[in-house]
C-alpha cells in the first residue's frame, strides 16, 4: 500500500480519454452542505471518466464515501457503512470503496486501521484527484493520499465538472477553510486557513449555472462574512456585501441564499445588500451557539448574547419579514444550570423561525475536548429535551403567522408521502406542501392555509 502525505502537487490532471466507460459508481454523503457540493464534483470527475450513476450501493464498481467529523454520530454512522461494504466488495469482483473528506482528513491512519478493505483514503485538499488515485489502484493497489492545504481556491471542489441532484438549484462555494478558533470546532483542523475565491470567478460559475438552467444559488462558506479579506484586487478588498449584489445581478437567477454567516463579522452592509438585491432571499442563518457569556467565551465566539441579539434586530429592522434560523449547543463543558437557563432566555426573546440544536460531543483535536467539567450525558439529554420543546413551540408560533399570506415559493418536486400534493420551499426557507403537480424549478405564488409544527400548506395563487 502507498501512503503519502502530499502539498504542492500539480492539480491539473492530463486530458484523456475516459477510462472507465460503461462502470458505475455510488457516492455516500455524510455532513454539511460543502461536503454536499464537494460529492457533486466528485461525481462530475467519476461520469467525466466514463461512468454511471448506480441505483443502489451494492450495484456499483466504485462507492465513494465522503466523511464528515463534526460530530461523534457521523463517525459512528461511517464505520458502519463501511463495515457492511466490505461484504458488498467480497460478493462483487473489483469493487473499488474510496474513503474521502474530513474523517479522511484528520484520521487516515485510523481509517486504515478499522477498514482495511478500503481502496483509497484521501482528503479535502485533494478531491480533484479522485480519478488518478482510482488509476494508482489498478496499477499499484491501495494507496492513502493527504495534503496538508489547499494550493489556491481555484483548485477547490469548484472547479471540478459537476453531477447536481437537482437541475434548479446549486451551491457555489466562495471562500474555503476558516481563520476562527471556536475551541469545539475540528474545521480550521480538516479544512485548512480560509482562501477566497475572485469575485470575477464566482459570478462566472453562477452566470453557467443560469445558462444550465439552475434557478437558485446558495453561497459557501465556512464564515461567509470574513469573505475577500485575504484578496487583494488592484489594492482593494471586495466584500461579501458586494459579490452578494453582484451575484443578484446575474440573469436567471431568481433567489439566492447563503450560509453560513459568523455574528461577530456580520455588519449592516450584508443587511442592506440583502434588502436592496430583490434576488437575495429575506433569510438568515445567524448561529447563536448559547446565551451564555461565560461559555460564549469559552467557545471563542467573539461575540456576547446581548452583542447577538443586538446584530439580530438590526438585521429584522433592515431586511423586510426576515426570517432568521440558528445553531445551538446544549451541554458544552463548563456549562451549568444557570448558563442554559440564560441560553433559554435569549432562545425565548430572539423568537427563532426555526433552529439546529445539538447535544455536545466532543472532537479529538479540539481544546474543547480536554477542557475540565464535562457535563453529564444525563444532564445534556435532559437540557436538550427541554430547548427542543421551547424552540419547537416557538417554530409552531411562527409558522402560524403565515397563514392567510401569499408566499413566493419554488418548486421541488412531488412530495415524498403523496404524489398529488408538491413540495415547496417559501423565501424563508420553509417546507410548503401544495396540492397539485408542478414542475420542479419554478416559482410561483401560494396562500398558506394551514401551518404545522415544521411546515406550511398552501393552495397555488
Amino acid at each position: 500500500m502507498t501512503d503519502t502525505t502530499m502539498l504542492g502537487m500539480p492539480s491539473v490532471r492530463e486530458p484523456h480519454e475516459p477510462r472507465r466507460l460503461g462502470l458505475s459508481y455510488f457516492v455516500r454523503t455524510f455532513g454539511c452542505q460543502m461536503n454536499e457540493h464537494d460529492s457533486e464534483r466528485i461525481a462530475g470527475l467519476l461520469e467525466a471518466d466514463g461512468m454511471v450513476r448506480a441505483g443502489d450501493v451494492n450495484d456499483a464498481d466504485v462507492v465513494v464515501v465522503n466523511t464528515c467529523t463534526i460530530r461523534e454520530n457521523a463517525d459512528q454512522r461511517l464505520y458502519g457503512f463501511l463495515g457492511s461494504l466490505k461484504a458488498a466488495k467480497e460478493r462483487r469482483d473489483g469493487m473499488r470503496i474510496v474513503v474521502g473528506g474530513c474523517t479522511a482528513q484528520k484520521d487516515k491512519e485510523i481509517v486504515r486501521e478499522r477498514a482495511s478493505w478500503v481502496d483509497v483514503v484521501f482528503g479535502t485538499h485533494n478531491t480533484h484527484r479522485v480519478i488518478e488515485l482510482l488509476d494508482h489502484v489498478e496499477e499499484w493497489g491501495p494507496v492513502t493520499e493527504i495534503w496538508e492545504e489547499t494550493v489556491s481556491a481555484e483548485d477547490g471542489p469548484s472547479s471540478l465538472p459537476s453531477r447536481r441532484d437537482t437541475e434548479h438549484s446549486a451551491w457555489v462555494t466562495i471562500t474555503t477553510g476558516c481563520n476562527n478558533s471556536c475551541t469545539f470546532c475540528i474545521v480550521p483542523i480538516v479544512r485548512g486557513t480560509e482562501i477566497s475565491r475572485r469575485p470575477g470567478d464566482v459570478i462566472r460559475e453562477i452566470r453557467r449555472l443560469a445558462d444550465d438552467g439552475v434557478v437558485e444559488v446558495t453561497l459557501l462558506g465556512q464564515n461567509v462574512n470574513s469573505y475577500g479579506r485575504d484578496l487583494d484586487l488592484n489594492g482593494r478588498q471586495p466584500l461579501f456585501a458586494d459579490l452578494l449584489r453582484r451575484a443578484g445581478e446575474v440573469e436567471g437567477i431568481g433567489r439566492i441564499r447563503y450560509t453560513s454567516p459568523h455574528p461577530k463579522d456580520f455588519h449592516d452592509d450584508v443587511a442592506h445588500a440583502m434588502a436592496d438585491t430583490s434576488a437575495v432571499a429575506a433569510q438568515l442563518h445567524l448561529p447563536l451557539q448559547s446565551g451564555s457569556d461565560s461559555v460564549l467565551a469559552a467557545m471563542h465566539r467573539g461575540y456576547t448574547a446581548e452583542r447577538f441579539l443586538d446584530k439580530l434586530a438590526m438585521a429584522r429592522r433592515l431586511v423586510p419579514d426576515l426570517t432568521v434560523s440558528t445553531d445551538v449547543i446544549v451541554g458544552f463543558p463548563g456549562e451549568t444550570a444557570d448558563d442554559f437557563e440564560q441560553t433559554l432566555a435569549v432562545v425565548e426573546e430572539a423568537r427563532f423561525d426555526n433552529a439546529f440544536m445539538f447535544q455536545y460531543s466532543p472532537r479529538p483535536g479540539t481544546p474543547a475536548a480536554s477542557m475540565p467539567d464535562q457535563v453529564p450525558p444525563d444532564a445534556v439529554r435532559e437540557r436538550f429535551d427541554q430547548l427542543v420543546a421551547t424552540q419547537n413551540a416557538i417554530t409552531f408560533e411562527r409558522n402560524q403567522t403565515r397563514v392567510g399570506r401569499v408566499e413566493s415559493v419554488l418548486t421541488e418536486g412531488p412530495s415524498r408521502r403523496d404524489a398529488d400534493v408538491a413540495t415547496t420551499r417559501s423565501e424563508g426557507n420553509r417546507i410548503v406542501h401544495v396540492p397539485g403537480s408542478f414542475e420542479p424549478g419554478r416559482f410561483m405564488s401560494v396562500r398558506v392555509t394551514r401551518a404545522a409544527p415544521h411546515y406550511l400548506e398552501g393552495t397555488a395563487v
